[in-house]
């Protein structure tokens, strides 16, 4: 077994899933047993300034072994699993020269990770998988990248005839609840740029990504005995129903792909005399984004001269921006990453991120951060899977961006 993949198998069984609406940060103590045992694995590694801080970041560095003057490059990901699936108990296991076959995940649930569910499976065939139980996810979003970055590292301290420049490592809490850089020091990490490594398909190079907002409304009605309500009766549900009838049927999540934004409701609670909705809203288009918000309000407005002032109450808050505004004025950055993809016999492709990553904050932190590949596939969900050879791929790749930063 390789050193990437018995990492790997290591970090998913630890639970670290993070949590929406929590006041403490991070989210989840229980994050922090994956950052310790990182830390202790850091060390072990002779890494120095390794640091587990009250944050819960942990930050390493290993020394340049060149004399002339290199960039110092951050490798970044991040360790909290989704709050949208179960992270505690995950049973991992290998399904070793795939096939093209349905994959039985669970024969007593009758769960089934299928090439018809999975079209990228095929692309899989002959290749090593590692997979769920399919009672849980597998956290390969983003322990796949701890991995990656952990093994690189192990790779460079064993073989000092690679040359390689300063670099920085950052693992990060939080990321799937949007507060993975809240208090990250840019300034302190001290790195020129850096990688998130926090993709999936082999060969994906990523330097856009969504521009992202939040909107929390409170809707407040007015209860009466449904046999008494005529003319007096304001049902908080069916006004936000109302609203959201008022937003674009066809720009939701299930209807847009690639480039095309959408708003996506995701949670909506209450009763007749208040309901709360709670929605996020992409798009990689800053105007189209912009127009989006404007839309959402002209939407509120309505609503309150409808039912009468007061009754939506609308509260919009960004959240991050596409980092192609950071990272397009470095393409020396997306160069290297290129060239390290080809060094290693894997041709590159540039996707739009439908999400966020820590990169995109970053960037406008003052740290161009684009996002590397991990193998990993279906995140978020029990049907979950990773490819070990495309892990081990992205793991000299990380190598390779290393050793060609000292070339110039």
């Amino acid at each position: 077994m390789t050193d990437v993949l018995e990492r790997f198998l290591r970090y998913v069984k630890i639970d670290t899933q993070s949590a929406n609406h929590s006041e403490t940060y991070p989210s989840t103590l229980k994050q922090l047993d994956l950052s310790r045992l990182l830390v202790d694995e850091l060390r072990k590694l002779n890494m120095q300034d390794v640091k587990l801080d009250d944050y819960g970041y942990v930050t390493a560095t290993l020394p340049s072994n060149v004399s002339q003057p290199t960039p110092v490059i951050g490798f970044i990901s991040h360790v909290d699993t989704s709050p949208a699936a179960s992270g505690k108990d995950v049973k991992p296991r290998l399904v070793e020269n795939y096939a093209g076959e349905d994959i039985v995940l669970n024969e007593e649930q009758g769960i089934l990770l299928s090439p018809a569910q999975s079209p990228d499976l095929v692309n899989h065939i002959g290749e090593t998988l590692v997979v769920t139980d399919g009672t849980t996810l597998l956290g390969a979003d983003d322990k796949a990248g701890i991995a990656a970055i952990m093994s690189a590292m192990a790779t460079l301290q064993s073989h000092p005839e690679i040359p390689h420049g300063k670099i920085k490592i950052g693992f990060t809490p939080d990321e799937e609840v949007g507060a993975g850089v809240d208090h990250f020091d840019v300034p302190a990490f001290g790195a020129n740029f850096a990688f998130t490594v926090d993709g999936g398909t082999v060969g994906e190079l990523a330097y856009e990504n969504f521009n992202a907002a939040g909107a929390e409304i409170t809707i407040h009605g007015k209860s009466f005995h449904p046999g008494d309500a005529k003319g007096k009766l304001i049902n908080a549900l069916q006004v936000a129903i109302d609203f959201h009838n008022l937003l674009p049927a066809f720009d939701r999540p299930e209807h847009t792909e690639k480039r095309e934004g959408f708003f996506h409701l995701i949670s909506l609670n209450g009763e007749a005399e208040q309901a709360n909705m709670e929605y996020i809203i992409r798009d990689h288009d800053r105007q189209l984004f912009e127009e989006k918000k404007a839309l959402m309000n002209q939407a509120a407005d309505f609503i309150n001269q409808r039912y009468g002032a007061g009754t939506l109450e609308l509260h919009l808050k960004d959240q991050y921006y596409n980092m192609f505004e950071k990272i397009a004025p470095h393409p020396e950055i997306l160069d290297l990453a290129r060239k390290a993809y080809r060094a290693v016999g894997v041709e590159p492709f540039e996707v739009a991120v439908r999400g966020g990553t820590d990169g995109s904050r970053l960037s406008f932190m003052g740290l161009p951060t684009p996002n590397l590949f991990t193998g990993g596939y279906n995140y978020h969900g029990r049907f979950e899977y990773l490819s070990v050879d495309e892990l081990k791929l992205a793991t000299q790749v990380i190598v390779e961006i290393a050793r060609l930063a000292t070339k110039g």
